[in-house]
């Protein structure tokens, strides 16, 4: 048991620092240009495809990966500057219905380019097998891969943010944007670089996570309801608040699947395959719910 609980903390840790990739981007745009985009998970899904695709074509994950992540961008860039800058002045649901129209087309377009059938595709050879930690326990090698590339961003983040001048003015804009612009910011490059950056992260978390998971139409819908809750947890606009957030859910959505099972099993194995799984997911929002009611603007709010 105690191995089990041991392998699903990492697993948690893992999957917090995804969900990390694709929250941090989405707490700067909403914290800054005050923009509700549910189609930050379509970016997710867009980068796991074409990284899919590359891997595929060139026979190598990591040219593979820079090629997804840099076309993803690229898309990132053209879809800010043609359609989200006119949701800007608009208010809150104009938003959500803009963006979410841009989910329907998003994947509609992978359905018609690559199929209904989720593509696969495997890690590196390099990274297929498990690593020993201790005598008696192994972890696989890719996972720990991801966990490394995970802290790797969030510690270039936090220095990108927090000790140079280009994060001065985006943590000036996620302070007070009006004030930003008054002083010179470029806002305008600001928002594109922006959400370069997110659709970037979006497209790394989508290609790392791709050979564990299947690459699929929609995948992006249930992650962007995590990363949404990530995000006000955290605090909005807040690179840290992200990072702690991500992390707490990771860890209690993966150990409270893992967990919460065990402990409906005397009930028969009808209640534990239905009633805990649903339990397992509501824990996430019971979080949500009891920081929010001690810290109604989130853990680590901007400007705080």
């Amino acid at each position: 048991m105690n191995t089990v609980i041991l392998e699903q903390t990492l697993n948690g840790i893992q999957f917090g620092l995804m969900l990390f990739l694709l929250a941090a981007g989405l707490t700067l745009v909403f914290g800054i240009m005050d923009l509700v985009n549910l189609s930050h998970g379509s970016l997710y899904m867009i980068g796991a495809y074409l990284i899919a695709t590359f891997t595929q074509a060139l026979d190598s994950f990591w040219l593979g990966m820079l090629l997804g992540i840099g076309v993803t961008a690229c898309v990132g860039v053209l879809l800010e500057m043609t359609i989200l800058r006119q949701l800007y002045k608009r208010d809150h649901l104009s938003q959500v219905l803009g963006t979410f129209a841009i989910i329907l087309i998003a994947n509609e377009s992978v359905r018609i380019l690559w199929g209904p059938q989720p593509l696969t595709f495997n890690p590196p050879a390099s990274l297929a097998g498990p690593v020993e930690l201790f005598p008696g326990f192994e972890y696989p090698a890719y996972r720990l891969a991801i966990m490394a590339v995970g802290a790797l961003v969030a510690a270039a983040l936090y220095v990108l943010i927090s000790k140079t001048r280009i994060g001065m003015k985006v943590r000036a804009g996620a302070a007070d944007r009006e004030m930003a612009e008054a002083m010179g910011a470029k806002v305008s490059w600001m928002f594109s670089g922006l959400f370069a950056c997110g659709a970037a992260l979006c497209a790394l978390a989508g290609g790392m996570l791709g050979p564990l998971l299947a690459v699929q139409v929609g995948m992006g819908e249930s992650i962007l309801i995590l990363a949404f809750v990530v995000v006000v947890i955290g605090g909005i606009g807040s690179v840290r608040g992200a990072f702690v957030g991500s992390l707490l859910v990771g860890m209690i959505d993966t150990l409270g699947r893992a967990v919460i099972p065990s402990l409906f099993s005397g009930f028969g194995p009808e209640v534990a395959s239905s009633v805990a799984p649903a339990l397992a997911a509501i824990l996430i929002y019971l979080l949500m719910a009891a920081i929010l009611f001690w810290k109604p603007k989130g853990l680590f709010p901007v400007g705080a």
